[in-house]
């Protein structure tokens, strides 16, 4: 079964909460129009780069941080995508694509204490091997919640011919 774009997450200033959105343009080079750093203004930003355009968490590690650790969502984890289905960790160094957009998996995107601090919640141990991941974006595109989620075929650029995750 193809993984599953379930959720897309914007916050246009550094440390705000993230917002919801159904739809949302990715550009090469700056990200997730709309976000924070797609703007240059992310709590981490220092000057343009691949590893910060795009970042993405299983919808499955959301719940068990809810689950083992505290009341947690998506929103709350300052990811702008999540998936379900897809084994983000998988995907370093990969090419995959988000509906019609293509995406390269750069590194993993750990916990970290700004997050803590912002959450107030134990996310260095709740999420601790499923932060997420930090892809780059490679063409420009729409995407939308429901989308699938798929790598990228070596023989061709057909979403007929994707591999599934």
């Amino acid at each position: 079964m193809d993984g599953t774009l379930v959720g897309i997450y914007i916050s246009p200033q550094p440390r705000q909460t993230m917002q919801a959105v159904a739809k949302a343009r990715l550009i090469p080079g700056r990200g997730v129009e709309g976000d924070r750093y797609f703007q240059h203004q992310g709590t981490f930003f220092k000057g343009p780069a691949p590893d910060r355009e795009v970042t993405l968490i299983e919808s499955e590690a959301v719940a068990l941080m809810a689950r083992d650790c505290a009341p947690f969502t998506a929103a709350e984890s300052r990811r702008n995508l999540v998936t379900q289905g897809v084994r983000l960790n998988d995907l370093v160094g990969r090419e995959f694509r988000v509906g019609s957009v293509r995406l390269q998996g750069l590194r993993l995107c750990h916990p970290c204490s700004h997050l803590t601090k912002l959450t107030g919640k134990q996310v260095l141990v709740g999420l601790a091997g499923r932060g997420g991941l930090r892809a780059q974006v490679l063409n420009e595109g729409t995407i939308r919640v429901g989308d699938s989620v798929y790598l990228k075929e070596e023989v061709g650029e057909n979403p007929a011919h994707a591999v599934p995750i």
